[in-house]
């Protein structure tokens, strides 16, 4: 029956997936009376169900099938592999199947947390009886959320060639994020699950590495495009309160292999700011951004804003990343005169600072495109009106500090700037505002609104050049 069962499941899935909750129900009753070889017959049927529930998220449009009636049934099966791991006497394969049924809940949180159509509170009664496997799969939210539970359970049901397998359990890192999140929302879920959110977020507020392993995996809800802003305002929420108050350079071996996780992070509450459509979760997110980027080792923190410029397509990203960047550096120097010298003499800062050489190429990264050419506008207005503000803040501080870190004053990098950068670009903002002369339409107007401050730094730029070039 079993096998019967999975091939007319799968079958359903494809075809009309509004009968699959029949199938489903019978699935589970069949798994209570399996007898002989529960691990092995039991990994077969998994796939299936989760196959058949995924179709339903993502392939049926609204109002096609009963979602509730099939996370219903899909509950139920849960319940009868629970109970199968009760009955069995043999440790190993009970062990096993505990790691099944985790793996197994786990994609249903992130399956059900995606489809779901109604309001939060409408969704706790499901969310905490799901939760409630998971101290019975010997889960925690400290686990979940550093991923180690995952790679522990993964590693006892996923073979090295069953990729196949592993495909539909897509979205269980998904799942672990959820299930805390959802604990974080509603005490009741949290209490299903045995846990207690505020020790929690203690642990991971002192504890800098296991901080760092739960925003890499946050990444994986904030950027998944199929989950609600309702959900990911929660998560934003979320990271905010787990935030410890400064970072330490001693963790900076730590870091290193860290650093791809959270570069990923960054990108993804990038998305946030950009394109949540409440002001509220912007702002939140922008905070959020600024707060994990302090948490990252001052030694390793301008290479984390480079690679966070050159990876991003969006003007107005680059120029909010080069206005955080003036920030750093302006901190720094602030540190330093309160220290009594402009010299670089504490070993706390001896490692690589913002007030290098460095600081300029992130300026002629915009101003001069590494494809060539100055940049487009108006397009790029937001990136270039940041990168000249830079550079216009780094020659005066520079000069009225006497002092030259960054290399700018040397005249070869002055008439670097003035004749690669700031004359090209002259030549074509006036073009573009000569040729709007003529017009008057709402674009024009639009145009001219762009580029009135990006005319008025590159000006200032290039009058400051021009005095330290004499």
């Amino acid at each position: 029956m079993l096998s019967v069962l999975c091939e007319a499941l799968d079958l359903q899935t494809t075809k009309a997936a509004t009968c699959a909750a029949p199938f489903l129900s019978g699935l589970s009753k069949v798994i209570r009376s399996i007898q002989r070889r529960h691990f092995e017959q039991i990994k077969i049927a998994v796939p299936v169900v989760l196959n058949a529930l995924k179709a339903v998220d993502f392939e049926t449009s609204e109002g096609d099938v009963n979602c509730d009636t099939l996370y219903a049934r899909a509950m139920d099966i849960a319940s009868s592999i629970q109970s199968v791991c009760v009955k069995l006497v043999d440790g190993k394969v009970q062990e096993k199947l505990h790691s099944l049924l985790g793996l197994y809940v786990l994609q249903i949180m992130a399956l059900f947390s995606v489809s779901m159509s109604h309001e939060v509170s409408s969704c706790l009664p499901f969310v905490s009886k799901l939760s409630s496997f998971l101290p019975f799969c010997g889960l925690s939210y400290a686990g979940l959320i550093t991923g180690f539970d995952i790679d522990k359970i993964s590693n006892n049901i996923i073979g090295e060639d069953e990729d196949d397998y592993t495909a539909c359990f897509s979205y269980i890192k998904h799942g672990a994020c959820l299930s805390v999140l959802w604990g974080f929302i509603s005490e009741e879920v949290a209490q299903a699950a045995d846990e207690k959110v505020n020790v929690l977020k203690d642990e991971l507020t002192s504890k800098q590495t296991e901080r760092w392993k739960a925003i890499g995996m946050f990444r994986h809800i904030l950027s998944f495009a199929a989950l609600s802003w309702k959900l990911k305002k929660h998560a934003i929420d979320f990271l905010l309160c787990i935030h410890g108050s400064e970072s330490f350079d001693d963790k900076q071996s730590d870091y290193i292999s860290y650093m791809p996780s959270l570069f990923a992070a960054l990108q993804a509450v990038q998305i946030i700011i950009m394109y949540a459509p409440d002001a509220t979760l912007r702002r939140n997110g922008f905070d959020l951004f600024k707060k994990l980027l302090a948490d990252i080792p001052y030694s390793q923190r301008f290479d984390m804003f480079r690679a966070l410029i050159m990876n991003s397509d969006s003007p107005s990203m680059v120029g909010l990343l080069l206005d955080l960047v003036k920030g750093e550096m302006h901190a720094e120097l602030c540190q330093k005169r309160a220290a009594g010298s402009l010299q670089v003499d504490t070993k706390a800062r001896s490692e690589p600072s913002f007030c290098t050489p460095s600081i300029l190429e992130l300026v002629e990264l915009v101003l001069r495109p590494p494809k060539g050419g100055p940049p487009v506008l108006p397009e790029q207005s937001d990136a270039v009106l940041s990168a000249l503000n830079l550079y216009r803040y780094v020659l005066i501080t520079e000069a009225t500090g006497n002092t030259n870190y960054t290399g700018v004053l040397l005249k070869s990098n002055l008439q670097k700037s003035y004749n690669e950068w700031l004359l090209p670009l002259r030549t074509l903002v006036t073009g573009i505002m000569s040729e709007n002369k003529t017009d008057y339409d709402e674009i024009t107007v639009d145009i001219e609104c762009a580029l009135n401050p990006v005319e008025l730094v590159l000006y200032r730029c290039i009058d400051l050049v021009e005095e330290k070039l004499r």
